[in-house]
C-alpha cells in the first residue's frame, strides 16, 4: 500500500527539500568565493607586501648598507606581526659575488618552493585556510646591473619569501551581489521547480482526472459509476473522492431506495425486471392504509409501513426474491425464475395470511390490517400486468389474483369509462386550456410565433397532454368540442397579443360543418386573420382535396395562412402540396430529432426544404431539442424552428 500525504506535508517537504538544496548550492559557492579569494585576492596583497619589503631592503642596499643592515630591517619588519615571517634569500648569481650565506643555501637545497621561484616563478602556498607562504623571485633590473656586475637584464638575484595569517580577507561588494542574486534566482527556480513538479504530479493530474470522471458520470447519466483515482497518495483528494462517491451513494439511495423502509423502489424493480428474462412479480397492497393514517395519524401509519416491510422481508418462503417498496402503501415480491401456478397460488396465500395474522401494536393501539395482492409471471409488462390484476381484485374483493389476457380486456375497458369521464368532466369544468410554444426564426433565434397545444389540466393542477386521451375522445365523439375550446379561447388570448400563432386542426375538423363554421366565425368576429396559421395535420391523410380547398380559399380570404403538420411521414404527398395554396410545411419530428445522427434523416429534411424552396413555401423544424440538431437545421436552411431547445409549452402573460 502506498504511503498518503497531505498537501501540508507536501509543501513542508518541498519547502525543506528546497532549503537543503539552496543551503547546500550556497555553501558551495561560498566555499568557492573563499578559495578564489585566497588564490587571487591574498596573492595580489602578498605581492603588493613583498614588492613593499623589497623596495624597502633595495633603499637600503643603495646607500651601501651590508647583509647586516639588511638582516636587522628584516628582523624589524617580523616584529610589525608577531604571526608574520619574512625571509630573503639569495641566488647563484649575488652569492658568488657577495659571497654565500649558508643558512640560506641549506634552506633552499631542501625547499622546493625557493626552487621554483628561483626559476623565476611567483609561488602562493596555501598552507591551509588560516595562513599562506608566498615566494617572490627577484628579477635584475637595468639600475641593478650597477651593483650586481655579474647578472644580466631579468636573472633571478633572489627570492624573497612572505609568510603571514589569513585575516580580514577583503571581498568585493559587486560579488557579493552577485552572489546573493544569484542565490535568489536559483532558490526561485528550485521552489518553483519543485512546486510545479510536486503539485502537477499530486494536485493538478488528480483533479484533472477527478474531473474527468466526474464528467464522464454526468454525460453518462450514470448514477452507479463511481469515482476512482488510481495511484492517489494525497488525503485531501482521497477526501475530495470519497465525499462525492458519498454524495453519488446517497443520490443513488435517494434515487433506487424508499427513504422510509430503505427497500428498492419501483425504479430498482424496472431495471432489475429489463435484466431477466423470465420471473414472478408480486404486488401486495395494503388495505385501506388511508383510512388507518386518518384515524392513527402519519406517524403511526409509517410504523405500520416499516413493520410490514419487516415481516414480508422475514416470510419470503423461497430463497433468490427480493423485496421492493413501490408508491404509497404498495410492495412488491420478485422472483428471477419462473414458478408453477400451483406455487404462486400457495405464495399469495401464504402472505396474505401472515399480514393477517398479525397485530400491529401503536402506543398501546392495536391495529389489524389485510392486504390485496396481483401477480403476474413471464417476461413482457409484470409490473403492469401485477398492477391490472391487483385493481382488479380488489375491485372483486379477492385476497388475490393472477393476471390472464381476459384480465386486460375488462382493465381496458375500465380505463376507457375512466378517461371518458375525466374529458367530459375537463370539457364540464373548463380544464381545456391551450398552452403556447415558441416558434423562432432559425438565423436569430428571435421569438417570432406560437404554437397552441392542447393540455387537460388534473384535479393536481398538473397538465396531461392530448396523447393520453385525444383518440378516445375521437371514438367518443368529444374531439370537437375540445378543438372549439381549444380555437376559442387562442382567438381571445391572441385579440390583444402581438404575435402570430398556430392552431392545429384536422381533416376531421375541416369537414365537421360546425368546427368549419365556428373557425369562421371567430376569424370574422376577431379580426385576428394576420396572426392565426391553421396547421392541418397531415399524418391523417389528405383525401377530399375539394373540401379542404374550398377551406383553405375561405380562410385565406381573411389574411389567415396554412401550414402542413408533421410532414414527412407515411402520408407525405408532393404533388397535394402542388395543389393546395400552403404557407409553411412543418417537417415531422422523426426526421429531426435525430438529424445529427441518422444521415437518411438528414437527406430527406434535405429534399423537403429543396422543395419547399423551389415551391416559394416557408418550412418549420420541430422538436429541436439540442444546439446539435439546431445547428444541423440551420445549415439546410429551414426557415423556422421549434422545441424545448428554445422553450417549452407554457402560458402566456
Amino acid at each position: 500500500m502506498n504511503k498518503r500525504t497531505t498537501y501540508k506535508k507536501l509543501i513542508f517537504k518541498i519547502i525543506l527539500f528546497t532549503l537543503a538544496i539552496s543551503l547546500s548550492v550556497a555553501f558551495l559557492y561560498a566555499q568557492y568565493m573563499k578559495q578564489n579569494a585566497i588564490e587571487k585576492l591574498t596573492k595580489v596583497d602578498a605581492k603588493k607586501t613583498t614588492q613593499l619589503v623589497f623596495q624597502s631592503l633595495y633603499s637600503a642596499m643603495e646607500k651601501g648598507w651590508n647583509r647586516d643592515d639588511i638582516d636587522k630591517i628584516i628582523h624589524r619588519l617580523n616584529n610589525v606581526d608577531e604571526n608574520m615571517i619574512v625571509n630573503i634569500y639569495r641566488g647563484d648569481i649575488v652569492s658568488k659575488q657577495f659571497g654565500k650565506i649558508q643558512k640560506d643555501y641549506e634552506e633552499i637545497q631542501k625547499n622546493k618552493l625557493i626552487q621554483k621561484a628561483f626559476k623565476n616563478t611567483e609561488v602562493l602556498n596555501i598552507v591551509d585556510d588560516t595562513a599562506i607562504d608566498y615566494y617572490y623571485p627577484v628579477t635584475a633590473q637595468n639600475e641593478c646591473l650597477k651593483c650586481h656586475t655579474q647578472a644580466n637584464t631579468d636573472n633571478v638575484l633572489g627570492v624573497i619569501n612572505i609568510y603571514y595569517p589569513i585575516k580580514d580577507l577583503k571581498v568585493s561588494l559587486s560579488s557579493i551581489i552577485n552572489f546573493f542574486l544569484i542565490f535568489t534566482i536559483v532558490f526561485s527556480l528550485i521552489i518553483f521547480f519543485a512546486l510545479f513538479t510536486e503539485f502537477d504530479k499530486y494536485l493538478v493530474k488528480p483533479i484533472k482526472l477527478f474531473i474527468n470522471n466526474i464528467n464522464t458520470i454526468s454525460n453518462e447519466k450514470n448514477i452507479k459509476k463511481r469515482v476512482s483515482l488510481q495511484n492517489n497518495n494525497v488525503e485531501e483528494i482521497d477526501s475530495m473522492q470519497r465525499v462525492f462517491n458519498n454524495m453519488l451513494d446517497s443520490i443513488e439511495f435517494q434515487f433506487y431506495y424508499d427513504s422510509l423502509t430503505s427497500l428498492p423502489n419501483r425504479k430498482k424493480l424496472t431495471e432489475i425486471i429489463s435484466e431477466n428474462e423470465n420471473g414472478v412479480l408480486i404486488i401486495v397492497d395494503i388495505d385501506k392504509f388511508q383510512e388507518i393514517n386518518d384515524l392513527y395519524g402519519d406517524n403511526a401509519g409509517d410504523e405500520i409501513l416499516k413493520e410490514t416491510a419487516q415481516i414480508l422481508k422475514n416470510n419470503i418462503p423461497i430463497n433468490g426474491a427480493q423485496l421492493y417498496k413501490l408508491h404509497a402503501d404498495e410492495y412488491a415480491i420478485y422472483y428471477p425464475f419462473d414458478l408453477s401456478y400451483n406455487e404462486i397460488e400457495k405464495l399469495a396465500t401464504h402472505i396474505s395470511q401472515i399480514i393477517d395474522n398479525t397485530t400491529f401494536e401503536i402506543e398501546g393501539t392495536q391495529i389489524y390490517t389485510s392486504v390485496t395482492i396481483g401477480v403476474a409471471y413471464g417476461n413482457l409488462f409484470l409490473l403492469n400486468y401485477a398492477d391490472i390484476a391487483l385493481k382488479l381484485a380488489k375491485k372483486k374483493k379477492k385476497r388475490f389474483l393472477i393476471y390472464d389476457s381476459n384480465m386486460h380486456i375488462e382493465y381496458e375497458y375500465e380505463q376507457n369509462l375512466h378517461w371518458t369521464k375525466k374529458i367530459k368532466d375537463a370539457i364540464n369544468n373548463n380544464m381545456i386550456e391551450p398552452l403556447y410554444q415558441p416558434i423562432v426564426d432559425t438565423q436569430t433565434k428571435q421569438v417570432v410565433k406560437y404554437e397552441a397545444l392542447m393540455r387537460m389540466v388534473d384535479r393536481n393542477g398538473e397538465y396531461i397532454a392530448p396523447i393520453h386521451f385525444l383518440e378516445l375522445a375521437k371514438k367518443n365523439k368529444l374531439y370537437p368540442e375540445l378543438t372549439k375550446i381549444i380555437i376559442e379561447k387562442t382567438f381571445k388570448k391572441f385579440k390583444n397579443f402581438n404575435a402570430q400563432v398556430s392552431i392545429n386542426i384536422s381533416v376531421e375538423d375541416i369537414l365537421n360543418e360546425h368546427i368549419h363554421a365556428i373557425i369562421l366565425e371567430k376569424l370574422n368576429q376577431y379580426k385576428l386573420g394576420s396572426k392565426i396559421v391553421f396547421e392541418i395535420l397531415e399524418s391523417e391523410g389528405i383525401e377530399n382535396y375539394e373540401e379542404v380547398k374550398h377551406f383553405i380559399k375561405e380562410v385565406k380570404k381573411t389574411g389567415a395562412k396554412i401550414s402542413i403538420d408533421d410532414f414527412g411521414t407515411g402520408y407525405s404527398n408532393f404533388e397535394y402540396l402542388m395543389k393546395l395554396d400552403v404557407d409553411y410545411i412543418k417537417i415531422d419530428a422523426s426526421m429531426i430529432k435525430n438529424i445529427d445522427k441518422n444521415k437518411n434523416s438528414k437527406i430527406v429534411t434535405e429534399t423537403i426544404i429543396n422543395f419547399a424552396q423551389k415551391m416559394n413555401i416557408k418550412t418549420i423544424a420541430e422538436f429541436v431539442h439540442s444546439n446539435d440538431v439546431y445547428q444541423i437545421v440551420k445549415s439546410l436552411g429551414v426557415d423556422y424552428s421549434q422545441g424545448y431547445y428554445f422553450g417549452e409549452p407554457k402560458k402566456l402573460d
